[in-house]
């Protein structure tokens, strides 16, 4: 398989990749997987019923990766892709699932992701995405993710979003259900700028005993560009759960941050956070005056807001 420059770009910005990976991936670009490679511990099958893939991991798979990026290139195209993964019992594993588009044309170019994901008993998963978008066209770029997670008893997962730039148009939805002593971490950064629109809905469900959760998102929105937050944690159970918003708002921009706890057992404890808020001017001053310009001190804030 041939990557193009664009191609090389792409994956490099989504999965820290120069070219195609080693152990298990696929790599779908336009609507099509172009290239899929199974390991002993970790098979790819193409879906019969729809576009997509099935990613099984065999129980007990330790210290492995998987990498799925999709590359879209083309303007004008709308796709749309299923994938299911398996992580079987007492398995630890890393995917890398991002999505980037070049559009260089006038038409809008939309990706929308269905993951389905069930973390067997003890299993133990850290998922990236990440979402990336660039060309000089004036179509829009949408990616529009939904993610849904079942976590069985001892089982834990870390969830990492990030969206920096590019992607003009993005509606998020992530849900999940917690048994028995699973727990889940999610870790959403994001940074629009222009006339860019994200929404993050998150929905956590806390069935099981002694379950666990963090969700904290961490955004800077710019220019014109508009930003909401909806997690919500219930909880069914004796359990905990922890939620924290913090945003930066510059220029004319909108942040809209709604944070939800519901319990629903009397052994619940579950807090929530949100801030929005401008940059401090004590950490601008104190920037410039180690002979940093006013840009050059905002960028170094926002990076260090969002790693």
């Amino acid at each position: 398989m041939k990557l193009s420059a664009v191609d090389k770009k792409i994956l490099e910005e989504v999965a820290s990749l120069h070219d195609v990976p080693q152990g298990a991936y696929n790599i779908r670009r336009d609507g099509e997987g172009i290239s899929r490679q199974s390991t002993e511990n970790i098979d790819i099958r193409v879906k019969e019923d729809k576009p997509g893939i099935d990613i099984i991991v065999k129980p007990g798979t330790k210290n492995e990766s998987v990498h799925i990026p999709v590359l879209v290139t083309k303007s004008g195209v709308n796709d749309l892709v299923y994938n299911t993964f398996e992580i079987g019992e007492g398995a630890d594993v890393m995917v890398v699932a991002g999505c980037g588009i070049h559009n260089s044309g006038s038409e809008e170019t939309r990706h929308d992701g269905i993951h389905t994901v069930y973390v067997r008993k003890g299993a133990r998963l850290h998922y990236v995405e990440k979402h990336y978008g660039e060309g000089d066209g004036t179509g829009g770029k949408v990616l529009n993710p939904k993610t849904v997670i079942e976590i069985e008893e001892g089982g834990m997962a870390e969830l990492e979003m990030v969206q920096i730039r590019g992607v003009d148009h993005t509606v998020r939805v992530t849900e999940a259900n917690l048994h028995k002593d699973a727990s889940l971490i999610i870790v959403e950064r994001l940074l629009t700028h222009g006339s860019q629109m994200a929404r993050s809905d998150v929905v956590v469900n806390l069935l099981g005993e002694d379950s666990f959760t963090q969700v904290t998102s961490r955004t800077v929105a710019q220019d014109d560009s508009e930003q909401i937050f909806y997690p919500r944690v219930i909880a069914h159970a004796k359990s905990q759960g922890y939620v924290e918003c913090d945003s930066i708002i510059m220029d004319r921009a909108k942040v809209r941050s709604v944070p939800e706890i519901a319990a629903y057992h009397a052994e619940a404890e579950l807090t929530h956070e949100a801030a929005i808020g401008k940059i401090a001017g004590e950490q601008m001053l104190k920037l410039m005056s180690l002979g940093l310009s006013e840009k050059e001190a905002v960028d170094k804030i926002l990076e260090g807001f969002l790693r």
